[in-house]
């Protein structure tokens, strides 16, 4: 069994901000998955479904993004899993926007809720890193949070990114996730398509044969010199 985590804020408010890609991108996996409605457990919200034939749990911790790791720990030793069945989704600042990068282990980097699930559950679960772009600087780091994403991002990368997500997760139970990378940058970024190839022209030869001259009688013996 596997554990998907979205890490986010519960409140209302919150819903549609920055901060919440892990939220926003779990609901839309476990509506393309046809999981069952989320129930209050664990300090959180989870729902129940397979994905790839795996059977798997969606968390969404309602302790606020500091406490995280307080939910995740509950249902991990309730489900009695290793650290390494568990796959966090959430924003990552470093990242430019739409870009997607996973790895097991490393540190919080600033995340507070990467620190509150390292604190938990220890450092060897999969951190599904999804980018949010920086603003510049970092005293306007919590602000922009705590935005809520621009109409322009709504409209353009952000649902790529949910639909791909949705769509690979499969490759992510069954360990394959160099190629969940890559589905989700193509589908994010796909590549431009390459120009049409020029039609060949066939190249006429204009040396012209020269035609073959025959003599118009038999040539005699004394015209051999």
């Amino acid at each position: 069994m596997f554990l998907f985590v979205g890490l986010g804020n519960p409140s209302p408010k919150h819903a549609g901000q920055r901060h919440n890609i892990g939220f926003m991108t779990v609901d839309e996996i476990a509506r393309r998955h046809g999981f069952g409605p989320f129930r209050a457990r664990f300090q959180g919200l989870i729902s129940e479904g397979t994905i790839a034939g795996q059977p798997v749990r969606i968390l969404k911790p309602l302790t606020y993004m500091n406490e995280s790791g307080r939910s995740v720990g509950e249902a991990l030793r309730f489900f009695k899993l290793r650290s390494a069945h568990v796959y966090t989704f959430y924003d990552d600042l470093d990242l430019k926007p739409g870009k997607c990068r996973v790895k097991i282990g490393g540190g919080a980097g600033g995340h507070n809720g990467l620190r509150s699930l390292d604190a938990h559950i220890g450092k060897e679960y999969w951190r599904v890193r999804l980018g949010i772009g920086h603003p510049g600087h970092k005293d306007r780091v919590l602000t922009y949070v705590l935005q809520d994403f621009a109409k322009a991002e709504r409209t353009s990368w952000l649902p790529k990114l949910f639909d791909a997500a949705a769509d690979d997760a499969g490759l992510l139970v069954q360990g394959e996730e160099n190629a969940f990378m890559s589905r989700m940058s193509h589908a994010v970024f796909p590549p431009a398509a390459k120009p049409p190839k020029p039609p060949k022209v066939e190249q006429k030869n204009s040396a012209q044969p020269l035609p073959e001259v025959f003599p118009s009688g038999p040539i005699s013996a004394k015209q051999e010199n």
